[in-house]
């Protein structure tokens, strides 16, 4: 993104995030009742996933699923049209929020993987008929501020060097902020996986995302005075949402040790199977991850998941195909033990 789109590092910073405040209380209303809400999730899939294949920003992927969300809480619409719903709120959210250029042309559309195994052609009318459809029920306002849009203000002061990272200084401030980045941006797409995070403002699952990404990553204090100034949120208004995140990670975590168990199972069974001495360093049990797992890819789609999760300091690639896109089971409404000094027990990086 261009340094002149970075509206958080500008001059107008507080009177643009006043701004998106003020806008917040006018979004409209989600009741959850679509008929065909098992099948949100994966169209939220789908439009990320669409999103990562055309590089598109968080914003644009943000505000798409919550146009879908609104539509499908007003409309019956059956598995076909809701195949060209996603498309078109997907569409207009790339005409929204990023450069012409950036938009998906309708022949990619269509050369989609999605669109060939469900037999879809979309047309040049069809999506124009559907664009002012949605445009009417949104009565053409599309200024709707998603946790997108305020991440980015948040992490400006997300990490600083007053910090401590399991009582130490910090030892790099910029490889930290990389992480928090990185697990900034996997909960963001967390949040997307379940309508459930609707019933909380966008701004509180912005400053939400902060601050489990500041208890995964051991940072203190877990919320800063400088952050709640900042959000205009107290630690107690942003405990139940930082649970469903956190109990989402833990989740991930737990199906990629399972995964990575299965994996390291086949591994030997196959060298014992060949029969050849195994070199040493396949039975050395290599450090964790310097910072986080490389765990939660097990449940969502690869192309999906992966761009967001923290992996390392490298970026990810996001050209994996789709693994699944089955509906993710409802989060468990059990108690989270989320505490200014979380006790999460996953490796951290190395100071």
């Amino acid at each position: 993104m261009e340094l002149e789109d970075q509206w958080w590092k500008g001059q107008l910073a507080a009177d643009i995030y006043q701004a998106l405040r003020c806008k917040e209380l006018k979004l409209p209303s989600y009741r959850g009742q679509s008929p065909q809400l098992n099948l949100r999730r994966y169209f939220a899939d789908l439009i990320a996933i669409t999103c990562n294949h055309f590089c598109l920003c968080p914003a644009a992927r943000h505000l798409a699923v919550y146009l879908l969300d609104l539509f499908m809480d007003r409309y019956d619409v059956t598995m076909q049209q809701l195949h060209m719903v996603s498309l078109s709120c997907l569409l207009l959210a790339s005409k929204f929020e990023e450069r012409e250029d950036r938009v998906p042309k309708l022949e990619t559309l269509n050369s989609l993987g999605c669109m060939s195994s469900m037999n879809l052609v979309l047309t040049k009318q069809g999506l124009l008929h559907m664009e002012l459809l949605l445009l009417e029920t949104f009565s053409w306002n599309l200024y709707l501020p998603t946790a997108a849009h305020f991440i980015d203000y948040y992490l400006s002061v997300g990490v600083l060097d007053g910090d401590l990272h399991d009582g130490w200084p910090l030892a790099s401030l910029e490889k930290t902020k990389l992480y928090m980045a990185k697990y900034t941006d996997y909960f963001l797409e967390v949040s997307l996986q379940d309508h459930i995070f609707l019933c909380f403002a966008p701004s509180l699952v912005a400053a939400a995302c902060v601050a489990a990404s500041r208890l995964v990553l051991h940072l203190s204090p877990s919320w800063p005075t400088r952050l709640q100034r900042l959000t205009g949120y107290a630690w107690e208004n942003l405990i139940p949402c930082v649970e469903k995140l956190l109990i989402a990670h833990d989740s991930d975590v737990e199906e990629a040790s399972k995964q990575q168990c299965l994996e390291q199972q086949q591994s030997q069974a196959l060298l014992h199977s060949s029969g050849q001495p195994a070199a040493v360093s396949q039975f050395l049990q290599l450090p964790s991850m310097q910072f986080a797992q490389k765990a939660p890819q097990a449940c969502l789609p690869a192309s999906h998941r992966s761009a967001s999760y923290p992996q390392g300091p490298q970026q990810s690639d996001t050209q994996a195909s789709v693994a699944c896109l089955d509906p993710k089971p409802s989060l468990p409404s059990r108690a989270y033990p989320v505490s200014m000094h979380y006790s999460y027990q996953a490796p951290c990086y190395d100071r």
